[in-house]
């Protein structure tokens, strides 16, 4: 699985190579490795399926227990499916989508090959620091692909958009995770579903996790990023958009919702949010005229059919959702793709001037309506048997259940209907409208299109054999029985399913005819205004706050730096420590002078007049710390703070020469709360750091791992009785040379600074010459 994924980076790496000499061809070099990667996979079906779920794990950090953990069971691999299946078909795509010799083929080959291995890793981790690090790098990649070239302002504001909402959502889920995994006591996926902690904190998780689920969705009110990201290339949109991306969230969602759905943090909204969505969609989508922003907002709306299934809970409910992930990942795809095969056939998108396409070329009509067929729940398609469990799932009777299957009707009812108008609007021939010209795009955009059209009417012949795949996730519920078929008899669902048609049609046919009321809705409840809103709002703070912080002033530099080390770390590291024992005064009598000196030194700063005065006594601080180092038994630390303080003051003594002989005071000294607020500030960062000291330091129950192994190994590794050589030396020796270097460059400028002032008291001199010889 780790040798799968790391191979996507690499061959992408090489893409740049290939693509200076074999042009758009390139992508189908990148197709081989999805589609070897889906290979593998389902040659690890059998084991998946008899539970034997395959794990690898690779340790970068044992110290500390940080891994890269991966595992494969029923649910990663039907992702797997759709991650590298579908991968695979929008890179043949691609193929002939490019312009020959095009800009940007390079790059879209090289992120769309990336992306599809980030996916791959996303499914496959089963440690949260892992899933987290796929998760951003997929929305890294949406970013760059979203935005392209940033040639407009449109597409560099959605992209903009896309990286801003999702990458929100991604901190507040990685907070989540760390919550769950520290209230666990494990980072392991698998482990904290199989034990869910419980509690408040773990209430809080689970929102914050939500959070990052909903964004990377599209959920409300997170939902106006996927219609705008459409500005992407075609096959961008088929890929991310459709199939990969935004089922990351609704993936997150059904990998936790095991060991979480009953708590009303996640289910309330889950359900809530996924209805509202569900419907908004729908509605959206019926007022689009452009193919592929309708397509966007009913992918809007299915993600939130998928997140209630995928969320609510139980057996028939979780497979409902399993089988409507497969359906929506193949429809969805095949119809995106269509959107590009009739905009380069035709040049538009666009239902009022589409008309007579698919009179013109039948067969591509024909997977069109398989396609549109399953988004619409029609018989005998995936969608249709995805659809009626789903509401079998919901028929149980009560006041919660039936709520939602209510909604799930309508929103049902708005999908057939908004699909209706993709394949009427697109393909159909409005009356008195003259066939718009057409050239027969290439069997290269149609076949990649027709694979998952076909799909979705297959796999539902072959239900009973995908049904193993499809129970192995939802068996992590109680309440089995319920099996997938096309047929269960004349039931209620089956009765529902009418409805959906029957209402769907007209709600169709009464948009054709009198369109939608132009509903304004208030600002507080449009999405896309808030998101505008909370963007102005968050560029008027940073402006305040940088306003009242970078003002040019040391003092405030400083103080902000003390404060944030007092207030941020401060109250983690002392909550979590013990009350030191017995202090000791001192070890050595000699530490007593020294502190002294040290102690005088640094208040006679404060009172300084003269420049070269703070200088001085700032080196005396500095050789009285040398000195505590060397009475401690530290030779080789106490001569390196000789040699630095050294340097510092012949640099400050040059630079000094410079400056006036005393300190400037302001016209208007500060007043006596500005210099109470600044010794308040020093006394309390000084406080902080020595009462810190002394309760970390006699917290340690003996030495820590790291120091033992160092001193183990000092001898028999480096061949050194003194341990603080052996680590400067050699276990260190790159941070060694790293200190070398800064004394290097702070010597050169010392010697700059000297031969600088030679040469000015030698200049006046030569200057004098000059005019005599003149």
């Amino acid at each position: 699985m780790l040798v799968a994924i790391v191979a996507h980076f690499a061959v992408a790496a090489a893409l740049p190579a290939i693509a200076k000499r074999w042009g758009r061809n390139v992508f189908y070099v990148a197709a081989l490795i999805p589609a070897a990667s889906l290979v593998f996979a389902l040659n690890r079906l059998g084991g998946v399926l008899a539970g034997a779920a395959p794990e690898e794990s690779l340790a970068w950090a044992p110290g500390i227990g940080l891994e890269i953990s991966l595992r494969m069971d029923p649910l990663a691999l039907l992702m797997i499916v759709l991650v590298s299946g579908v991968g695979a078909l929008v890179l043949c795509y691609s193929a002939r989508y490019a312009k020959p010799g095009g800009e940007g083929i390079t790059r879209e080959s090289v992120l769309l090959l990336v992306f599809a291995g980030a996916m791959l890793g996303l499914v496959l981790a089963d440690d949260i620091f892992s899933l987290y690090l796929f998760w951003e790098l997929t929305t890294v990649c949406s970013f760059l692909l979203v935005g392209g070239r940033g040639l407009t302002p449109a597409i560099r504001r959605s992209a903009t958009q896309a990286l801003l909402v999702t990458g929100f959502g991604g901190l507040a889920m990685l907070l989540g995770l760390i919550l769950l995994g520290t209230a666990a006591g494990t980072y392991r996926i698998s482990e904290i579903i199989a034990h869910p902690p419980g509690g408040a904190v773990t209430s809080v998780a689970v929102v914050l996790v939500l959070v990052g689920a909903l964004t990377k969705s599209a959920q409300v009110p997170f939902h106006p990023w996927l219609p705008a990201a459409m500005v992407a290339p075609t096959p961008v949109s088929a890929y991310l958009h459709a199939a990969a991306m935004v089922k990351a969230g609704v993936y997150l969602v059904a990998r936790f919702a095991p060991g979480f759905s009953d708590l009303a943090a996640w289910w309330v909204p889950v359900v809530v949010l996924g209805l509202w969505t569900m419907l908004l969609g729908g509605v959206r989508a019926l007022r689009e005229h452009d193919l592929k922003r309708l397509l966007a907002f009913g992918t809007v709306s299915q993600l939130g059919f998928l997140m209630v299934l995928v969320g609510s809970g139980g057996f028939v409910t979780a497979l409902a959702g399993a089988t409507l992930i497969l359906a929506h990942g193949l429809f969805k795809s095949a119809l995106f793709l269509t959107v590009g095969v009739l905009d380069k056939a035709t040049g538009t998108r666009d239902i009022r001037e589409l008309s007579g396409v698919g009179r013109r070329w039948p067969v591509l009509t024909g997977f069109v309506v398989l396609a549109a067929a399953s988004m619409a729940g029609f018989p005998p398609l995936l969608g249709f048997v995805g659809k009626e469990t789903a509401f079998t799932a919901f028929g149980s009777g009560g006041a919660r259940d039936t709520i939602v299957l209510v909604c799930l009707v309508l929103g049902s009812a708005l999908t057939f209907a908004y699909s209706l108008r993709f394949v009427v609007g697109g393909f159909g021939t409005p009356q008195g409208k003259t066939p718009i010209a057409a050239t027969w795009p290439g069997q290269g955009l149609v076949v990649p299109m027709a694979i998952p059209a076909t799909a979705g009417l297959v796999c539902a012949f072959a239900v009973p054999w995908l049904e193993p795949l499809l129970a192995g996730y939802a068996d992590a519920y109680p309440g089995h029985g319920y099996h997938l078929a096309l047929w269960h008899g004349f039931t209620v669902p089956l009765g529902l399913s009418a409805l959906v048609v029957l209402g769907g049609y007209l709600v169709h046919r009464h948009v054709q005819r009198a369109g939608l009321p132009d509903v304004r809705w208030p600002k507080y409840a449009d999405a896309q205004a808030g998101y505008r809103a909370a963007v102005r709002g968050l560029d008027a703070l940073a402006r305040r706050v940088t306003g009242r912080l970078q003002v040019g002033s040391l003092p405030v530099y400083l103080g902000v730096i003390l404060l944030t080390a007092i207030v941020v770390p401060g109250a983690g590291l002392l909550a979590g420590v013990d009350s030191p024992g017995p202090l000791r005064l001192w070890d050595s009598p000699m530490q007593v002078p020294i502190a002294v000196l040290v102690l005088v030194a640094t208040a006679t700063v404060l009172v300084a007049r003269r420049r070269l005065t703070a200088v001085l006594l700032t080196g005396v601080i500095g050789y009285g710390i040398g000195a505590l180092f060397l009475v401690d038994g530290g030779p080789d630390l106490a001569l390196a703070q000789f040699l630095v303080e050294s340097l510092t003051l012949v640099v400050f003594v040059f630079v000094l020469r410079r400056l006036p002989e005393r300190f400037v005071r302001d016209d208007r000294p500060p007043g006596k709360k500005a210099r109470w607020t600044k010794a308040v500030i020093a006394i309390a960062g000084g406080v902080f750091v020595a009462g810190l000291a002394m309760i970390v330091s006699a917290s340690r129950d003996g030495l820590p791992d790291v120091s033992r192994e160092y001193i183990e190994r000092a001898e028999p590794s480096a061949g050194a009785s003194n341990v603080v050589n052996a680590i400067i030396v050699d276990f260190r020796a790159f941070d060694t040379v790293g200190e070398i270097a800064v004394l290097a460059v702070a010597a050169t400028g010392a010697a700059s600074l000297i031969l600088g002032a030679h040469r000015a008291r030698r200049r006046p001199e030569r200057d004098e010459t000059e005019e005599v010889t003149g």
